[in-house]
This record gives C-alpha cells, structure tokens and sequence, in this order.
C-alpha cells in the first residue's frame, strides 16, 4: 500500500478511528499490529509470511539469549538469521552472476544458478530493525520483551516499516509498552507533516521523474547542460521523494499518538561532506556507526585503521543500497570524500575556533558539498558502470555547451530551479514542524485554512502518477 494513493487516504482514517477507541495498551497494539499486516500484506501475503516468520523467530532467539549462559550463540544464530534471508533475497543472484565471471576469467567454466526472486519490500529496513534490537539486548541496553504483541507491533509499526526510519528498540519498543493518549495538537502536527509530504513527493519527486528518467535512459543522446540538469533533478528527485515518505511516516505516527525518529536534517545546507552525513538519512548512519564502526574498532585503533573503518562503513552503505556495482562505486566515492573531510574539521579543532567564516564562505561551502553529492548522484542513478562513464565523460564534454539549442536546456533549468525552491521551503517549514511551534499557529485561521486548501489544490493539479517510492527497491 503507498502513501500517496487513495487507498491509503482510506486505510488511516480507519486505523486511526479503530485505534483511539481502544482503552488500553494491548487494545491499541493490537489495532496497530493488524493494520500493520494489512498495509504490507497489500504487496504480496508470501512476503509478508517471510516477515512474521523472521520476527518470531528472533522474539524467540531474544527470549532465549536473556540470561543464558551462551548469549553469543544464540546473537550469532540471529544475526546470521537476518542477514542469511537479506543475502538469498537481495544478494545471492549479484555475487554468483560475478562468480561465475571471475571463474570465466580464468577459464573455469562455471554456470551458477540464480534465483527467480522478487526483492520483498522493505525488508533491508527491517532487517536492520531486528537485528539492532538483538544486539541491544545482548550489550545489556534493552531488555528483551516478553510481549510477543509488543515486540511485533514495535517491528512491523506501518508508517515507518518499509522505509523507515529505522528505530531502536529503546525510542519505540518503549513508546509500544505504555498506552498513548490522544493529543489534538499531535494531530494537527501529523496531519501537516503529511500534506508537506505528499508535496514533495507527488508534486516535486514525480514530476521531476519524468526528465531524470528519460535523460538517465539515454546518457550519451544528450549534451552536457542537459546532463548537469539532469543530475540536479534526480538530487532533488530522490531527496522529495524519500524525505517526503518519511514526513507522512512521521506524520501517520502522530496522528497515533508515537513519535519517530528524525531522518533527515535539512542536508542540503551543510557545509561539508562529515556534516552532510550527519544530516541525511540519520538513523542508517546511526546504525552503521553503532553496529559496524564502533565493533571494528572506531577511532580508537590507529591513524590508517580507522580510516579503513570509515572507508568499509561506505562501502557497505553502499551494498546495503543494491546489489549492484554502481551503488558500490557509490559508497567508495563518498568514502573517499568523507575521510578528507573528517581529517580537516579535525584539524581546525585543533587549531582552534578561531574566527567564524564569513556568510560568503559558508554558502560557498554549502555549494560545494551539493555540487559533490549531485555527482555522486549520477552513479547512484546510473543502471551500469558504462552508463556511469557515458554519463560523466559527456557532462564534461564542453563543446556540447555551444551545440545544444536553447529551449531544452533552458526549460529544464526553470524546472530545476523552480523544484529547488519549492524543496528548500518545504525544509523549513518541516523542521519547524519537527522542532518548534509552526509560525502557521501564529497566523490567522482562516488564513491557514486557505494555505490548506491551495497545497491540496496544487497537489491535485500538479502531482504525479502515485509511483512507488524509490527507497522501496532497496
């Protein structure tokens, strides 16, 4: 079921009606539990069969690791558990199909067999999910639940299941074991997070598709201006889309009375490449720093080891993307970025404060590490590695500046601008609503009601065609 189609305007009310009328916590679960099986259950009733099957069969394994002597194994049992399903599912065609050509390369002969296997949605989402839970609760921070109701609503919570965010055991396993009471200003916050989301998924995402997906198609039919707007549309694409699916996530979750982590912290204003991690999808960087950094060491075993710690954390970022050698490519690319610009704001720490850099300097920084994620971004996007060399020697291919008519180019330009706009207002206005009153409380309610109604209309007029969003192929 996607948030932007009529089913799911249909689906929430009913969830939110049913749900308030329950009086206690196990009443309140249960409503969201069996929302929640029909929202994924919507998709496919195998895959959502593999997922119940998984959860229980970790709520098991994290029942017997509590107090026992052999802790580890059974951690081990379920770590290999999640990731063994994630690899048959996500990854086994990837590594035999290159197996098969390394063994090509040295003339043996080898036709592996592959797998005729859809990618269950959002299951890279929840395995990460299940599998901070067990580590949370083998380091002593969480205590595994006894309620078997808890623990799957805690897991299968629908707003955030497909796409996340993904949430620890300790910010929503916990909200999960106390009742919620109905707050109408909770309310009235979801229900604007989730019209800003639909926003900037229907009206800038969908419609900034229709280019990227035609200049994506074809990276050598086109000239460089082309190509630069056309990286600069897909950065914006997947930034409303994404973002905007967890805004209506959000959105649904406090509508519910629950709140879900921050994902996103308006990461097109950072100055640097660190900073930008910091700020773009916060809770998978959270898990890598806690569950692959730290375990390997972190910064506390060498110059060189830690930037190989940093450098593998990428890496596997990017494989948790696809299974693909373009979202590998991808996260050695940020990477490489990424240890650089740890190594300078060290330094400068170091050095001393100083003084602060002029506003000249900042946006020129701001700039700088847009320009550099939009880059990366063109491999991100890219179906192969050769597509990826198409893309990148034609953008820099300048003869095809003064060879290009005018109107394409100039069209898509104020289409690029016009989306950048309207994103970076939605930024703010979303972390208002995140953080503090929204200046829209301070307005006039029939002037509020009037912004309503035309964002409905502009949505109606100007959204796209109710696509998936694309964070669900991974």
């Amino acid at each position: 079921m996607l948030f932007n189609t009529t089913t799911y305007l249909v689906f929430l009310p009913l969830v939110f009606a049913c749900y308030w009328l329950m009086r206690t916590r196990r009443g309140q679960n249960l409503v969201l539990l069996l929302g929640s099986m029909v929202f994924y259950g919507w998709w496919s009733l195998s895959y959502l069969g593999l997922m119940t099957g998984t959860c229980l069969a970790n709520y098991l394994l994290s029942r017997q690791m509590d107090g026992s002597r052999h802790r580890k194994a059974w951690l081990t049992g379920a770590v290999l558990l999640n990731f063994g399903v994630l690899g048959v599912f996500k990854y086994f065609n990837f590594f035999a199909e290159n197996l098969s050509l390394v063994l090509d390369t040295f003339g043996m002969r080898a036709d592996l067999p592959t797998l005729e296997l859809v990618l269950p949605i959002g299951i890279s989402f929840y395995t990460f999910q299940l599998t901070a839970y067990m580590v949370d609760c083998y380091r002593g921070q969480l205590r595994a639940t006894r309620s078997l109701l808890d623990f799957l609503t805690f897991i299968m919570f629908f707003p955030q299941l497909v796409a996340g965010p993904i949430e620890r055991g300790s910010q929503l396993l916990s909200q999960m074991e106390r009742r919620r009471t109905f707050s109408y200003g909770e309310g009235v916050t979801g229900l604007r997070l989730i019209l800003v989301g639909l926003f900037k998924k229907m009206v800038i995402a969908d419609n900034c598709s229709v280019p990227v997906d035609a200049i994506f198609g074809n990276p050598g039919g086109f000239g460089a201006p082309v190509l630069f707007v056309g990286a600069l549309l897909f950065t914006l694409q997947i930034y409303g889309d994404f973002s905007g699916y967890c805004d209506i996530a959000k959105g649904s979750a406090h509508l519910l009375g629950i709140r879900l982590s921050v994902n996103f912290d308006r990461p097109y204003f950072s100055r640097s490449m660190m900073e930008f991690w910091r700020r773009w999808h916060v809770t998978l960087q959270s898990w890598f720093r806690d569950y692959v950094y730290i375990p390997l060491g972190g910064s506390r075993v060498g110059f060189f080891r830690t930037q190989l710690n940093i450098f593998l954390v990428f890496l596997l970022s990017g494989l948790w993307h696809g299974a693909a050698w373009t979202f590998v490519l991808w996260g050695c690319y940020h990477g490489l970025l990424y240890i650089p610009s740890r190594l300078m704001a060290r330094r400068k720490k170091e050095r001393g404060a100083g003084s602060a850099d002029s506003g000249l300097t900042v946006e020129l920084c701001r700039l700088r590490t847009f320009m550099l994620f939009c880059l990366g971004q063109v491999i991100f996007r890219c179906q192969s590695i050769g597509d990826v060399g198409v893309y990148l020697g034609s953008m820099v291919d300048f003869s095809s500046f003064f060879s290009l008519a005018l109107p394409p180019s100039a069209t898509l330009a104020a289409v690029g601008l016009l989306a950048s706009m309207l994103l970076l207002t939605c930024e703010r206005m979303t972390l208002r609503l995140d953080y503090v009153t929204s200046g829209f409380d301070r307005l006039p309610k029939l002037v509020r009601r009037t912004l309503y109604v035309m964002i409905v209309l502009v949505i109606l007029a100007f959204g796209g065609d109710n696509s998936a969003f694309i964070y669900f192929q991974f």
